[in-house]
């Protein structure tokens, strides 16, 4: 078992623009990441098995729900705190930053947000603490961009509601005791329900023969004649808003976790340039790797600002939709390929599981598809500079 040498670049200093709870929450993260993850990380992704041992640990570095507020069992930390949490946790692996990042983002933020204070009390405390997991149901497998044209449905049954319907690709499905899962009422009118596993009728087959997101479980939801009760329903928003107010955050998230997927490519083979020998020299001493890490470095700094700026305008309340697409976007297409070119820096050795870089190439095709397609968030960016709607 190698040991987890990794150092984080910094190469603009931008250490000097976070808080010293910054850095705390960020270090603990990533201590945790070389001491829990690294070490069985590439045995489980062979194995296509999700480490559920570490969600104890993703609790205690306050992974889950970082930004709910301490009466909730959150951590009460700000925007910027919570991307350096899923930096640090994706720089380990992605399936285990999206385990974390469904369960803050897209479970116990549309309870905090749209829920009631019954809901609040009842949920959260548990999913932050990681004794209840969470996942959260909009991908259909009919309508995935285009998620308005969901056909899952609930109908009011006058002391319930009854719910039908299947979601797919659902990440922490097979072992989540809470599903948030979004449905249209009798009226077309999207609505959030929380779904608790044992529900009759409600049953989350798990995904096979993934070549990427192995260490991270993937499943579907399928409702057959669920009886909900009432009080399960997502009252303070609706429409096709609260989703897509929850990808925000995930998507925010994701921005942050891709720099750390980079950052570990880049640091794996800028140590391999120094230690690999040919032609009599480092491979470090040839042009064409030195151009090679040059660029990798300077996407990865780039990626940092603009993940640091747009975790201020989150914390002030201003970051667009579109501002967090855009990074969503350009981050995890940094990352990609940076991983591509890693891998090539590492020749043969590249595609082993001796070192990190084939898994996250593979992790990141995932990545640059799910919260929105590459081409989706682009289209969002021509939209909000444009002003037209190229979508439909």
């Amino acid at each position: 078992m190698k040991p987890d040498l990794f150092q984080a670049p910094d190469y603009y200093n931008l250490d000097e623009l976070l808080t010293d709870e910054h850095k705390l929450v960020r270090d603990a993260a990533r201590e945790w990441v070389k001491r829990d993850v690294s070490p069985i990380i590439e045995e489980y992704a062979q194995r296509a098995e999700f480490p559920e041992q570490i969600i104890e640990g993703l609790a205690g570095i306050g992974a889950f729900g970082p930004y709910i507020p301490e009466e909730y069992g959150g951590a009460g930390l700000d925007q910027i705190s919570y991307g350096l949490i899923m930096q640090e946790i994706e720089r380990g692996d992605s399936g285990v930053r999206s385990t974390a990042s469904v369960q803050s983002s897209l479970v116990m933020y549309p309870i905090w947000k749209y829920g009631t204070e019954e809901q609040r009390q009842k949920y959260l405390p548990k999913l932050a603490s990681g004794e209840w997991m969470g996942c959260f149901g909009l991908t259909e497998p009919d309508h995935g961009s285009n998620p308005g044209g969901m056909t899952t449905n609930y109908k009011d049954m006058g002391d319930h509601y009854l719910l039908n319907g299947a979601k797919m690709w659902i990440s922490n499905a097979p072992f989540a005791q809470v599903a948030v899962v979004w449905a249209k009422n009798e009226e077309g009118r999207i609505h959030g329900l929380i779904v608790e596993r044992g529900m009759e009728g409600f049953s989350t087959p798990e995904t096979h023969n993934k070549w990427s997101l192995r260490a991270s479980a993937t499943g579907e939801l399928i409702f057959d004649n669920v009886k909900v009760p009432k009080e399960n329903l997502l009252p303070n928003k609706t429409g096709l808003g609260a989703p897509l107010g929850c990808l925000d955050s995930a998507r925010y998230g994701i921005a942050w976790g891709a720099i750390g997927a980079a950052m570990d490519c880049y640091d794996t083979a800028l140590r391999y340039s120094k230690e690999r020998t040919q032609f009599g020299k480092p491979i470090g001493g040839f042009q064409l790797q030195q151009k090679k890490l040059a660029e990798m470095i300077t996407e990865i700094t780039k990626a940092q600002l603009l993940t640091w700026r747009l975790g201020v305008l989150r914390n002030e309340g201003k970051a667009t939709s579109a501002q967090i697409s855009m990074a969503k976007r350009n981050n995890v297409d940094m990352a990609i390929n940076i991983a591509r070119e890693a891998r090539q820096m590492l020749g043969g050795m590249g595609i082993t599981g001796e070192y990190s870089i084939m898994r996250h190439m593979m992790n990141l095709e995932s990545v640059i598809t799910y919260e929105g397609t590459h081409d989706i968030h682009l289209l969002i960016t021509g939209f909000d500079v444009t002003g037209l709607n190229a979508f439909k």
